[in-house]
């Protein structure tokens, strides 16, 4: 999944502007919604929350679908989550703005429908989490789908941040939501299959070996440019067993016992 041209690649000054651009807009968009989670929780002292939390199983837990993620049930909780969307939001926009924009509603329902339909009866969900963990999975599937050097550079961003939520979409604790972030997570990779195109691939410096059946085709530097992989002379063989003189073996006389 590369794109077969010769243009150079770009890193002129407009360009590492523009990426700076990206990654300020994604930087504040990610900001102001971490500001809407502490601004509704603050507000959860005036109602009760219960009503908008993700129920399982239930007609009305259903509208916790679109409100259980702006909820939380502690302040570090909410931390927990506000620190997660702040870097793996920052880090998903600025990279791939265009499918994370496209992701971000389903990222949002998956986390509740697998809270809803794995959940207990009963139970109450409500967090972010779910969210965050589309997020992460989102990057990771997008990483090995394209391939190129931003894509796998994310990946590995993601993974060092937050490679725990691999884990995390199993039961482990009790009273953590493993469903929303299994929901969360599922949605995750089935939009970086969906959206894995949206934002354009950057160009790749592609060798004239490549393309074997364009022979016209001419290297454009041949210092720089690598031999085709036929030619690369070939520096030991294995030797043919059968040229290769076999030992003699020597028997050692029989060891005399001492006379007494």
């Amino acid at each position: 999944m590369h794109l077969p041209t010769d243009a150079p690649i770009p890193d002129t000054p407009a360009q590492r502007k523009a990426d700076r651009a990206r990654l300020l807009r994604a930087l504040n968009l990610s900001l102001g919604f971490v500001l809407v989670l502490v601004a509704v929780f603050s507000a959860q002292s005036l109602f009760d929350p219960r009503p908008f939390t993700v129920q399982p199983w239930s007609a009305a837990g259903l509208l916790g679908l679109l409100t259980a993620p702006l909820l939380h049930g502690s302040i570090e909780h909410l931390a927990a989550n506000a620190t997660s969307l702040l870097l793996l939001g920052s880090l998903a926009g600025a990279v791939y703005p265009q499918a994370t924009a496209r992701a971000l509603p389903l990222l949002w329902l998956g986390s509740g429908l697998g809270a809803w339909l794995l959940g207990e009866p009963g139970s109450y969900h409500l967090g972010a989490s779910g969210l965050t963990h589309g997020l992460m999975f989102l990057v990771m599937t997008l990483g090995l789908l394209r391939r190129d050097r931003a894509s796998i550079a994310a990946a590995m961003i993601a993974f060092l941040l937050y490679g725990g939520m691999l884990l995390t979409v199993l039961p482990r604790e009790i009273g953590v939501s493993w469903q929303a972030h299994l929901g969360g997570a599922v949605a995750g990779v089935i939009a970086a299959y969906a959206f894995r195109l949206r934002d354009p691939l950057p160009p790749r410096k592609r060798y004239s070996w490549e393309d074997e059946e364009d022979a016209e085709l001419a290297p454009l530097n041949d210092e720089l440019e690598p031999p085709k992989p036929r030619d690369v002379p070939v520096l030991w063989n294995r030797p043919d067993p059968r040229d290769v003189q076999t030992g003699t073996v020597l028997r050692f006389p029989p060891r005399r016992e001492p006379e007494e």
